[in-house]
């Protein structure tokens, strides 16, 4: 692994001068540990402390979509490979909470540690989950976004979120939630412009790779509606189709992220 491309990581927040000028502009990856944690979003949405019920009183009438896919666990980017489904945002969450509560069972634990799950049946409403997946995932949904205010359908929750102190003075174009009932995984892509990831709850592992060895990963048709998206299923890569690729885990960087940290991804990573 080139030294001059590993991914930095930061214990204590540098402030927005340095992250601009030795950060940004490297177009390097940074971890950046405990950036989250004094959000209002990190202490009030976490599932284990009653979060589920909390947004589902902030923002459980708003219809969401959700990514319905017959590859679940792997949920890929292009628009053949799943379906979006319009569903009550608290529909979603009774999945949640029914999962937390069969994990619980399952483990012989007190209900207590692991969910509020206090008058179940009233919060989750009249709603049914019969013929809803049981895996499903919350994928790009608007809590603000400069450029479609109609379409922003968690506007509420935007006031659980402080803008990072590495980001002051610049103007965000948007900011999404994605939210999962269960392990999930994410096909590998990019994004043609600069992200900031940030994990209020849960953990996630990123895998990154430079923009140079975007032709190992073998994206997909550049006429598609998904070409920022690799046709390498990586969980199980055929290398006899793709021989590429073996050769591009040579260049991968792997990250845990924990509640309260945040990943810097540059563009074309």
């Amino acid at each position: 692994m080139d030294e001059s491309i590993r991914i930095q990581r930061y214990e204590e927040l540098p402030t927005s001068k340095h992250f601009k000028s030795f950060i940004e502009s490297t177009n390097l990856p940074a971890v950046f540990v405990g950036c989250t944690k004094s959000w209002r979003a990190f202490s009030q949405w976490n599932p284990s402390n009653g979060g589920l019920n909390y947004l589902q009183a902030r923002v459980g009438s708003a219809t969401v979509e959700a990514m319905v896919s017959q590859s679940a666990p792997v949920f890929y980017g292009d628009l053949g490979s799943h379906d979006r489904v319009p569903l009550p945002f608290s529909t979603f969450i009774g999945l949640c909470k029914k999962r937390m509560l069969t994990k619980c069972k399952d483990k012989e634990e007190a209900l207590d540690p692991c969910l509020n799950m206090e008058n179940h049946d009233a919060e989750c409403g009249d709603l049914s989950l019969e013929g809803v997946p049981e895996q499903i995932y919350l994928a790009q949904v608007p809590i603000m976004n400069s450029d479609r205010e109609e379409r922003v359908q968690l506007e509420a929750l935007r006031e659980d979120i402080q803008t990072p102190p590495i980001l002051e003075g610049k103007e965000l174009s948007s900011i999404n939630l994605w939210m999962n009932n269960a392990q999930a995984r994410s096909s590998t892509h990019y994004d043609p412009h600069n992200n900031l990831l940030c994990i209020v709850s849960g953990r996630k592992q990123v895998v990154l790779w430079p923009p140079s060895a975007s032709p190992s990963l073998y994206p997909m048709p550049i006429y598609g509606e998904a070409s920022n998206h690799s046709s390498v299923a990586l969980e199980n890569p055929d290398y006899s189709i793709y021989p590429r690729a073996e050769w591009s885990m040579a260049f991968a960087q792997k990250v845990v992220l924990e509640a309260g940290d945040a990943l810097f991804i540059p563009e074309g990573w």
